[in-house]
């Protein structure tokens, strides 16, 4: 039973949930959060349901058990996926989001979701992202009236996060078999093997596909540090921006010169000066005209 369904009766009485990730560490595709959740009652009947942590299953064993679980009207399932561009977007933030307050966010959000469809959640299980005591201790704050369980492996140790772990790993799959390029070049493949950094069909779909101006496609998460070591073969963007006095206000009396590669995104390929108003390294109609830009009429 998916979370949209329509609340069946036994979620009116008091019900476990387990909440895990899929997709934390590629440089490709969306992070997804899922979580599985039932009767406190149906909890024993859940261990005998063969859900396994996901990370030790084949493909073809994820993928029957998610849809016997969806099948199941005694189980309820949801998931938050993330797209890799709303990952970048937090952590390069002026005031950055980093990886593990997003995933926190995202497991708080899929149980506020679930209780405000009325489903009575007493007991929690996560598997942790951090300290697991400190995490426990947030949730805690946030959800009262909740019992929550934090601990690393908890996909291994709880069948109800065994459960989620599948959910969230077969929709990760899905997701990125079926991702649809927004790019349009004609030389783009769908060859990016598994998304991890360290496979060696990935690196080289991103040495293939980067662009010296534009970047990378959507599906990559530009803001990893895997994608720093391709930079050098991309071109530096140099613009004015204006002057921050010591109190962070904006100065408009003066002006400088910010460039990508202060943020981590390319590498010097010319010096700043080259595109000043001089006139250096201009095109050669406007040089032997003797044309200049003007800021004012």
């Amino acid at each position: 039973m998916e979370s949209e369904s329509i609340l069946p009766d036994w979620a009116s009485k008091p019900c476990i949930m387990g909440i895990d990730e899929a997709g934390r560490g590629p440089v490709l595709g969306p992070m997804v959060y899922g979580c599985l959740y039932c009767a406190r009652s149906y909890e024993k009947t859940l261990s005998t349901l063969n859900f396994a942590d996901s990370k030790t299953l084949k493909e073809e064993k994820r993928e029957e058990l998610f849809e016997k679980l969806k099948a199941n009207e005694l189980i309820g399932w949801a998931v938050d996926v993330i797209d890799p561009r709303e990952l970048s977007a937090k952590m390069l933030k002026k005031i950055k989001i980093n990886l593990n307050e997003i995933s926190h966010d995202s497991a708080s959000g899929l149980v506020t979701r679930v209780l405000n469809m009325g489903v009575l959640l007493t007991d929690v299980y996560v598997d942790t992202v951090g300290d697991p005591e400190k995490y426990r201790i947030k949730l805690s704050e946030r959800f009262p009236s909740i019992k929550f369980v934090v601990a690393k492996k908890a996909d291994s140790l709880y069948p109800v996060v065994s459960g989620a772990s599948i959910v969230a790993k077969v929709t990760r799959d899905r997701a990125l078999r079926d991702w649809v390029l927004d790019e349009t070049a004609e030389n783009m493949t769908r060859n990016f093997g598994s998304g991890y950094p360290g496979d060696p069909e990935t690196k080289s779909w991103l040495e293939k596909h980067q662009h010296s101006v534009f970047g990378f496609p959507s599906l990559v998460r530009f803001s990893w540090g895997t994608c720093t070591s391709y930079s050098k073969n991309m071109v530096e963007v140099v613009w004015e921006s204006d002057k921050t006095e010591e109190d962070g206000s904006s100065s408009s009396s003066g002006k400088r010169q910010l460039k990508l590669s202060s943020f981590g995104v390319t590498t010097s390929k010319r010096k700043s000066e080259e595109i000043e108003s001089s006139g250096k390294s201009r095109s050669k109609f406007f040089q032997s005209r003797k044309l200049e830009q003007l800021a004012n009429f």
